[in-house]
């Protein structure tokens, strides 16, 4: 009798353990889909989505305030996605805002970010279509870095040989400085020039 005492006891635990693991997943899932706030949709067109993925987070002036509902190719060149929005920020997003997809992080996961529109215009309403930014692709940052790091490298090299010249003797300037007669003239214009202030 004992034994089967202490087994129900394990029995009901593990399984209330169970419910209530399951709960837990229920709630946090159901937070992050927004499941069981009040909600509104949004829809905006790109021409690439540049691995956005369902369920990616949708921010607004740096708050999570939805997730990507939907990703459909409309077209050759146009993907249409479908965003779903806590009520709780309508008021706030305007017909003008645009919509982009950045990284989160250096490495991380797509989000789309919405940037606010002018406070003059009307508050979105569900299944508006808001205007699209293109994204910033890592190839063209790669291309303005490589252009940069060029001109950098060809800078350095131009002040390497003035230098160069300049230690060795060569150039105007060079004789200039390692001229004895012209420092001493210059030494004299200027002991000339502060007699001349006093």
């Amino acid at each position: 009798m004992k034994k089967d005492v202490g087994f129900r006891w394990k029995l009901g635990m593990f399984v209330t353990a169970g419910i209530l693991f399951f709960a837990v997943t229920i709630y946090f899932v159901g937070k992050q889909k927004n499941l069981f706030g009040s909600t509104f949709h949004l829809k905006s067109h790109f021409k690439t989505v540049s691995g956005l993925k369902l369920g990616n987070n949708v921010r607004f002036s740096g708050i999570n305030i939805g997730t990507v509902d939907a990703i459909e190719m409309i077209s050759d060149t146009s993907v249409m996605v479908e965003l779903v929005i806590e009520k709780s920020a309508q008021p706030f997003i305007k017909t003008d805002a645009k919509v982009g997809i950045s990284s989160d992080g250096l490495m991380g996961e797509k989000v789309l970010v919405i940037s606010p529109g002018t406070f003059t215009f009307k508050s979105v309403k569900d299944n508006d279509i808001l205007t699209s930014k293109n994204a910033i692709e890592m190839e063209d940052l790669m291309l303005s870095m490589k252009k940069s790091i060029d001109n950098v490298a060809l800078i350095s090299d131009n002040l390497a040989q003035f230098s160069y010249k300049v230690n060795n003797g060569d150039g105007a300037l060079s004789k200039m400085i390692s001229d004895e007669q012209f420092s001493s003239t210059l030494q004299s214009t200027l002991v000339n020039l502060q007699n001349s202030s006093n």
